[in-house]
Order: C-alpha cells, then structure tokens, then sequence
C-alpha cells in the first residue's frame, strides 16, 4: 500500500479538489472575492476529467446553471461569497422546491452589501437557513481546518443526492486562503453516493420523480437524468410526476415532505466535535475558523485551572439541538464565539431553557476573534459564579 501524499494546500483549492473526488463534473460561478480561487482551480482540473467549467454572466445565472446540469445527471456546485449568495437565493428556492441535489459554496467575508471583500466574517449563517423565502429543510456545513474543508464538501455532496436537497457549504475569507498541510485522504477512504442510472429502472416502471406516498413523508424518490427519462420540473406545488397542481391537500403533503426528509434522518446529518467535555463545567460553542481560536482558548483555561470544554458544530444547519441540549443540562456558563453579531448564540439562547450564565464573543470588523478574547468572556462567568 503506498504511503499517503503529504500536501500543503489553499481552503478554496481544498474545497474545488474535494468536490471533484466527489463526483462534480459542472461548475458555473461568477467571479467574487474570496471565492474565485474555487472557480480558478475548477477552471484548470475540471476539463482533465470530463467535466464543464462555466463562467456565467451573474449569480442567478450560475445558480440556475447548476440546477440544470443536475437535473440532466451531472453532479454540480457553484461558489460565492455573501452578496452573490444573496442573488442565488432565488434559484436557491427553486432548487428546494425541485428536489434538486446540488452544492452552494458560500466564502463569507465582511457584510452587509460590499462591505470588506477580503476580511472574514461569519454573517451568512441566518441567510444560509432563511435566505430564500418560505419553509424548508436545509444542510449548511462549516468546516474549521483545510483538511476538513477537504473532506467535507465530500459529505456536502453526498447529503445532496442522499437527501435531494441543495446544500450550503460555508467557508470565510480567512478559511478559503489560509494555506495548511495535511495528509491527503485516498479517494477509496470516501463512500461516493452516486447519481441514480436509468437502467436501474425497469423498463415498465413509470417513474415519478416526486412523493408517491402521502404518508411517507420522509421517503426520498432517486433522481433520474433528465432526457434519460421523461418527466415534469416545477416551482409550482406539484403531484408525484411534478406536474403543477394547486390542492392544499397535496400542498401539505410537499411541505411536511420537504421538512421531515432532513428532520427524520439527524442522526446522520448532524456532525460535531466536541472536546474535553467529560468534566466540563463551562462549554465553549464555536465553529469555522472561529472554532480555532476557541480551541486553543480551551487549552489556555484548562492550563490555569478552568474546567472547560469545546462543542464545534460542523453542521451548522439543521441546528445541533439535542446535542447541545445535553451539554447545557451539565454545565454551568457558555461562551459562544462568533464573528457577527450573535446570529448562532441566538440559537443557543433559544434552548437553554436552564438559563445557564451565557458571555458572547462578537466581532464584526473583519478581524478574528482571538483565544484571549474567549478566555476573558471565561473569567467574566467564574466572576459571576462567585458573586
């Protein structure tokens, strides 16, 4: 067995290489800071394996572009940052509403509008989950490390066509070109979910992309190519062979579909770390880049006596409730570090129905937070335990 190759390697290069292990064969983005490098890399590597790497003429365009080319049976992504996420968010819906299995890079920087293109921020984790109008499920993952990003656009693809959803995967400015070095995963350490072929079908079945079952709402119909096989794609609430109909019976039927679908499978969607936590008695919620100075936060604590923990989501929707929910009922303060202005920590505040002593760490000046800002919210809640 040869040994692994050792490589030092760019987040968005990471991320464009992964998701060609994957199975991507179609990319179509817009240029945008600090996105492109994806688009760049998909440019060069995308061709030497068959697949297409469009530039298109905006956001809208690419997202539209991706969902056509799943439809037709090819494995698609497009990446962004924050504004042109923004313009996809229609597309977005579409994509929802179709069942349509595809992956949407969002590189975050400093926000709203233009805001500061090349620093990092965490300010699309509400628009990752309510972008897009209406009510859906949605899988957003957020990795820490290069590695991560690495392995898990892998698992972004795989929840796409496992789930038929399009999937959200975050990365931030300092994420997308920090470079690191890591040991390169084979591609046969990765199960690779793939696309359904039409000869798996029986000749005689007629097949219906959609919900045939009005009871089943978590069951999942396989997505066959588009032109392989004949059937109908519609916003618009539709019946099993996606034509529009407008019973709210069948209206009902889609919603409670397209929730359960993501809500009854948890257990293999929600992804998280945890560290240190056997003893805790505070908890430190981070995640993304900001998990990494959470980390070594942690290590300074614990160096001086605090008996602290880490909890790193990495799905960041849907959002990890239970496991949290079992952190809280041990511990006795939280810090939740994040470069916003609390958009995850509202969460959090949401189930700790203990109310537990919560600090927050914010920032939203295109700055990271740094392991001495989390260990001062640390020692604010040890003074409140004392008082």
């Amino acid at each position: 067995m040869s040994e692994k190759k050792f490589v030092i390697m760019q987040g968005d290069e990471a991320c464009a290489m992964g998701a060609l292990v994957a199975g991507c064969r179609f990319f179509a983005g817009y240029p945008i800071t600090p996105a492109t490098d994806i688009a760049e890399v998909m440019s060069r590597e995308l061709p030497k394996v068959g697949g297409t790497f469009i530039q298109m003429e905006d956001e809208l365009g690419s997202a539209a572009a991706i969902i056509g080319a799943s439809l037709a049976g090819v494995k698609s992504m497009t990446a962004t940052s924050g504004p042109g996420f923004s313009l996809m968010q229609e597309a977005f819906g579409y994509a929802s509403m179709t069942e349509t299995p595809t992956v949407f890079v969002d590189v975050q920087r400093g926000s709203p509008s233009t805001g500061l293109p090349t620093k990092p921020a965490q300010g699309d984790i509400m628009q990752a989950r309510w972008g897009t109008h209406g009510d859906h499920a949605v899988i957003a993952l957020y990795p820490s490390s290069v590695e991560e990003v690495y392995r898990y656009i892998v698992t972004a693809f795989n929840f796409a066509e496992l789930y038929r959803t399009p999937v959200v995967f975050l990365m931030d400015e300092t994420l997308g070109h920090m470079r690191e070095s890591f040991y390169l995963p084979s591609p046969m350490e990765f199960d690779i979910v793939e696309r359904i072929q039409t000869n798996e079908l029986k000749n005689e079945t007629v097949y219906q992309p959609f919900l045939e079952d009005s009871e089943l709402y978590d069951d999942i119909q396989p997505l066959v190519s588009m032109g392989k096989s004949r059937f109908h794609v519609s916003g618009l609430f539709h019946d099993e062979s996606g034509f529009p109909v407008g019973e709210s019976e069948i209206a009902s039927q889609l919603m409670k579909h397209f929730i359960n679908k993501i809500k009854l499978h948890l257990d293999d969607i929600l992804i998280y770390d945890t560290y240190m936590m056997e003893d805790a008695e505070y908890v430190i919620i981070a995640y993304g880049i900001t998990a990494r100075s959470a980390y070594r936060a942690m290590k300074l604590a614990r160096a001086n006596g605090i008996k602290v923990g880490l909890f790193k989501p990495i799905t960041i929707w849907p959002f990890p409730s239970v496991p949290l929910k079992k952190i809280l009922n041990k511990v006795s303060g939280i810090v939740v570090a994040e470069m916003n202005m609390g958009q995850f920590s509202h969460e959090v505040s949401r189930i700790n129905k203990r109310q537990v002593p919560m600090q927050t760490v914010l920032r939203e000046d295109g700055q990271l937070i740094s392991p001495f800002d989390i260990v001062n919210a640390l020692t604010n809640l040890l003074g409140e335990s004392e008082d």
